[in-house]
């Protein structure tokens, strides 16, 4: 219980670590007892990751697991929702871009483990709050806005956390304790600690500080410099109390976690967009469904708005549904029109990379839907097809920090609007649009103002020569530093 007392030298009450304790029982109760239990792994290709990035797979084995490269390093993540997984994707492709051969530890993935279960478990009620949280109105604004904002913040709620994590850690038996370790879930990163890990990295993905976030013993990272001190000061963090602060070697600025393959295309990509709209060529928007499938009926009004556009061929659109078929479907329940028009579907990686190679070739029209029962192929392409788009629609979450003309609609938690904030003020991303009618508002502003758009492109060559999307170069880099 003694590690438990502090964190950043701020006491915690006894009865916050007993309820965790006693929580962490009622939790091995439930899903099961493995802490003496040993678990091997195993390195794996993925038909995606592998040759595209080269991210192995970390899976169960019955053997010790010995990594094959001679410069590893374990990119810990959950899915919880897919922004978890698009971040660690950025670290890996910078990663190996640094020369690291980067190994993806998905602790869910490990599916016989206690903290498997947990979650799982617990990933299953987040996924049910968001998507009742754009159902109805009340609920959000009287539970789901308030714990997202203010009910994570809390250092109680970090500590609780912190004793949980300890049930992770029977999986990471086979990680050296010398090789650097960076999450992107805080979850991990608190697991690798406990489990004597000498390097780790704790990346942190909201612009909004919550001490949910926050890992004691691993040096954190930051997109942004506004929440750089708010972590550093753990403001708000106890209510009105002002807490001890962390140390200067606890904490580093990055800037925004973008992947490789973006990075080194910035300048290319936003040329040729501005190119096309210098040549009132046909715009390209793409909405992307988040990994809890809670925009459906959001964008299904968008869409119905934009169909003309379509229909007269000044607008393609690109949906990507992720893993979730059924949002397509609730779609064009909500949008009659769609069952009469042709609609592109996109099912496989091979589909969704001849539409990308058709688009660079500008041989794109009509309306293009993805859906990719692997997360990875989920996930990722958002990558190609931002690429190959004008206008990506999304809510503000770890999108927010990409170098591509945002279009922010209602956020999923109030910790989200800061992404939006952010980006809105850097000039890369529009305002929060909180309704459908603002959405569609800002969308006819984003589709017929030539000189809006124009400035968000010019904004990001700005801020792409100031290195702000180099952040998960950076925090790929701190491993350097430490070892």
């Amino acid at each position: 219980m003694k590690q438990f007392e502090t964190i950043f030298n701020n006491p915690i009450p006894n009865k916050v670590i007993k309820k965790a304790l006693k929580k962490n029982k009622q939790y091995l109760k439930k899903f099961g007892d493995d802490t003496k239990t040993l678990y091997h792994l195993k390195e794996t290709a993925h038909p995606l990751l592998t040759p595209t990035l080269g991210i192995h797979l970390l899976e169960s084995s019955d053997k010790a697991w010995e990594p094959q490269s001679s410069k590893p390093i374990i990119i810990g993540n959950i899915r919880m929702g897919y922004g978890h997984y698009r971040i660690a994707i950025a670290l890996a492709s910078c990663a190996r871009a640094l020369g690291y051969t980067p190994y993806w530890f998905d602790l869910p993935s490990f599916q016989e483990t206690t903290g498997a279960k947990i979650i799982r478990h617990l990933n299953d009620l987040y996924s049910l709050g968001s998507r009742l949280s754009q159902k109805y109105s009340l609920f959000n604004r009287f539970y789901w806005e308030p714990l997202n904002y203010e009910g994570f913040k809390k250092l109680s709620y970090n500590a609780s956390d912190q004793v949980m994590s300890t049930l992770f850690t029977p999986i990471y038996h086979d990680l050296d304790p010398n090789v650097p370790f960076i999450a992107t879930h805080v979850w991990p990163a608190q697991a690798a600690i406990h489990a004597g890990v000498k390097t780790v990295i704790n990346v942190i993905p909201d612009n909004w500080p919550m001490a949910l976030h926050l890992a004691q013993g691993s040096i954190h990272t930051t997109q942004t410099r506004s929440s750089t001190m708010g972590y550093k000061h753990l403001k708000g963090m106890d209510n009105e109390n002002i807490l001890k602060p962390m140390s200067d070697e606890d904490i580093a600025y990055c800037g925004h976690y973008v992947d490789h393959e973006l990075v080194i295309n910035i300048e290319y990509d936003t040329q040729r967009r501005i190119q096309r709209i210098k040549n009132q060529k046909a715009k390209r928007c793409l909405m992307t469904i988040g990994g809890a499938g809670a925009q459906g009926s959001f964008y299904a009004h968008m869409i119905k708005e934009m169909l003309k556009r379509v229909k007269n061929k000044e607008l393609t659109l690109f949906v990507n549904i992720g893993d979730h078929k059924h949002v397509w479907d609730h779609i064009v329940s909500q949008v009659s029109e769609l069952k009469d028009l042709p609609i592109h579907h996109h099912q496989d990686w091979d589909s969704t990379m001849t539409c990308v190679n058709d688009a660079e070739n500008d041989n794109v029209e009509g309306i293009h839907v993805f859906y990719h029962a692997d997360i990875m192929q989920a996930v990722y392409s958002t990558n190609v097809l931002m690429r190959e788009s004008d206008i990506l629609v999304t809510k503000p979450s770890e999108l927010s920090f990409y170098p591509i003309p945002k279009c922010f609609v209602k956020r999923v938690g109030g910790h989200e609007m800061w992404g939006a904030i952010h980006s809105s003020e850097l000039g890369d991303g529009t305002l929060e649009c909180e309704s459908v009618e603002s959405a569609n508002q800002m969308m006819s502003y984003l589709l017929d103002d030539t000189k809006a758009l124009l400035a968000m492109n010019e904004a990001i060559l700005i801020l792409h020569e100031q290195k702000l999307y180099h952040g998960a170069y950076k925090a790929v880099e701190l491993c350097d530093k430490i070892i």
